[in-house]
């Protein structure tokens, strides 16, 4: 998942290594506690791989001319401060950059299928989500929407056969957890509603049909919650 944020980042920017962590836990709260001593060994996997690149920062602006003030001690200091300033000027810092072959992993890692059940993993490809083609994008909410649908059947089924044992208080969080799946559920809905607008129809020759040649529509699955 780290590499996979980090490609995400470097697709919108060249960043350093301080900026890339800055982001990483200020933009995508799943990286809210990732430290240098993760991120920098992930930096080099990917270099390693020819995902990404490091290059010397060379475009900070040269020093401004030292003011003759008819000081000598005065512009001896300033002298001083400007070769001081030049010479970290040439240091640069290291940026990193994405290559084609970063944007080529980029693309498979964030189109793969993260397993059953992946709440941060899911957020954080639905934050770069922007960078999927359309049917993939729906592929991504289809496949989450399924995962929640299957979690509220169990977690149904489960209070029922549980309801004369449990006590208010464990009553109360079981209908937490069920309500805030229906709302996940719902917010889906609404995400799933605008992507298929985006999609262009398929060809009649490529739509699944049902019992009788009915035909299934991709809303009719997300309304049954059946998609698999």
């Amino acid at each position: 998942m780290l590499e996979l944020a980090i490609l995400g980042l470097l697709e919108d920017q060249e960043l350093h290594g301080y900026e890339i962590r800055k982001r990483l836990r200020d933009e995508l709260g799943v990286f809210s506690n990732v430290s240098f001593g993760s991120l920098y060994p992930a930096l080099s996997r990917l270099e390693r791989s020819g995902a990404l690149e490091a290059v010397e920062e060379t475009d900070r602006p040269a020093a401004p001319p030292v003011p003759m003030t008819g000081s000598l001690s005065g512009e001896r200091a300033a002298m001083r401060a400007a070769r001081t300033t030049s010479t970290r000027g040439r240091r640069g810092r290291k940026v990193y950059r994405i290559t084609e072959e970063g944007r080529r992993q980029f693309t498979v890692l964030l189109d793969s299928d993260p397993g059953p059940d992946d709440a941060r993993s899911f957020g954080l490809r639905l934050a770069f989500a922007r960078y999927l083609p359309p049917q993939a994008r729906l592929r991504l909410l289809e496949r989450r929407r399924a995962q929640l649908a299957e979690r509220l059947s169990e977690t149904r089924a489960a209070a029922r056969d549980a309801e004369s044992r449990l006590d208010p208080y464990a009553r109360s969080l079981v209908e937490h957890t069920t309500e805030s799946t229906e709302q996940d559920i719902s917010w889906l809905d609404r995400l799933i509603e605008a992507e298929r607008a985006r999609v262009p129809a398929a060809p009649a020759s490529t739509r699944a049909t049902g019992p009788a040649g009915a035909e299934l529509t991709v809303s009719t699955v997300v309304r049954e919650g059946e998609i698999r």
